[in-house]
């Protein structure tokens, strides 16, 4: 639903990473079906999926440290037709702190700044759905409860997120419904 924000949470190796590379596309499930606005989704690639409006934020590797703040949120416009500039100021008033960064290589920001800009590209199409795979990992505390604030900020502009997060009783807060995963169950 559009209004909600699930958490899943568990052991490390439960499983909760491959569920969201699983719905993203990047890897094919060996039975059931994915289900997305009521249309079966399996085996769909992560480019047909950000058509549709599936958002994804992996935990690693999720942003271009040789490009420029600017650079990596235009990046998440690749498929936009016309001039992203919209989608740019709505990105800066979510995360005010990027704009004075704006021109500076990601690279050199700190992790919670990257995380910003991470989820800020995967906003730039307007997912109906974001998935965020561990959007506090290996941030400061005073970070932390921003990533959260930011999380129930997009959901109030109608985007929906699935959360795989460590922090359980953080996330669990601000989410409408979680999920335990243990041993890929």
């Amino acid at each position: 639903k559009k209004d909600e924000i699930i958490a899943i949470i568990g052991p490390n190796g439960a499983g909760k990473s491959t569920l969201l590379k699983t719905i993203f596309g990047l890897l094919i499930p060996k039975r059931g079906i994915i289900r997305f606005k009521g249309e079966n989704i399996t085996g769909f690639r992560p480019d047909e999926l950000v058509r549709m409006g599936v958002g994804y934020v992996p935990q690693l590797e999720n942003v271009f440290p040789t490009l420029s703040v600017e650079e990596n949120l235009e990046m998440g416009a690749f498929i936009r037709k016309g001039n992203p500039q919209d989608k740019l100021d709505e990105v800066y008033a979510l995360f005010p702190i990027l704009i004075k960064r704006r021109k500076e290589k990601v690279g050199k920001l700190s992790g919670g700044m990257r995380q910003m800009v991470a989820m800020g590209r995967a906003l730039m199409l307007d997912p109906e759905v974001l998935l965020l795979d561990e959007p506090t990992a290996s941030l400061a505390p005073l970070l932390v409860g921003m990533i959260f604030e930011k999380i129930m900020e997009i959901n109030k502009k109608g985007v929906a997120l699935i959360v795989v997060e460590q922090n359980a009783k953080e996330i669990l807060k601000v989410s409408n419904r979680g999920y335990v995963m243990a041993m890929g169950r």
